[in-house]
């Protein structure tokens, strides 16, 4: 058996929900380690970086699914719903902190979406990741039928686009990691593109 046949083989033994709980799980232990002050001087902007680092992260894992299988035969497809989903966790959970612990003023938060253009931004891909986790499940499938499912859901190419920029943006001076996923996410958008192929005269 060749190595992505093995890969799928060892992936078939893992349920999906395993994302879930380790996403649970992580998460629940930043939040800890910001309660207790043991994740460092400023425990409130770092868990705010650290959930949306985790959610561009997941992301790109998101939008490797196809590509990786294309390229070298590795199938993740069963776990792309339980990524999804962890990704939107983690969103939330970075908006939230931000606007409730950070901001702390319903104001403030509606002042900075409006004057500050990365809040803009960032702002735009959650709202484009929201109708995304709430149709992530079955029932939404059968109801809206699959072709329609899977329009909305390309909502995932662009709000993964303005993540990618919200962190570019929000950062200070030009470090490479922001410039990074950007690169990494478009090259797996142009992956997606089916690009005409010139025909060759018999």
């Amino acid at each position: 058996m060749d190595i992505a046949g093995t890969i799928n083989t060892a992936l078939r033994r893992v349920p999906p929900v395993t994302i879930y709980i380790a996403g649970a799980i992580w998460g629940g232990w930043l939040f800890w380690q910001a309660v207790t002050g043991s994740i460092g001087v400023d425990p409130v902007n770092i868990l705010e970086r650290e959930y949306g680092e985790l959610a561009l992260k997941l992301l790109v894992a998101g939008l490797a699914v196809t590509p990786l299988r294309k390229w070298t035969g590795i199938n993740l497809v069963r776990f792309r719903r339980a990524i999804g989903v962890t990704c939107f966790f983690f969103v939330f959970a970075h908006f939230s902190v931000w606007a409730l612990l950070d901001v702390q003023s319903l104001a403030r938060v509606w002042a900075d979406i409006v004057k500050r253009p990365y809040i803009t931004i960032g702002m735009g891909a959650f709202l484009m990741l929201i109708p995304l986790a709430v149709t992530s499940n079955n029932l939404s499938v059968r109801r809206m039928g699959a072709a329609a499912w899977k329009r909305l859901h390309k909502l995932t190419y662009p709000a993964a686009i303005l993540g990618a920029l919200h962190y570019v943006w929000l950062v200070k001076g030009w470090p490479l990691e922001p410039f990074v996923y950007l690169g990494i996410i478009l090259i797996l958008l142009l992956a997606r593109v089916k690009w005409p192929t010139a025909r060759v005269a018999a």
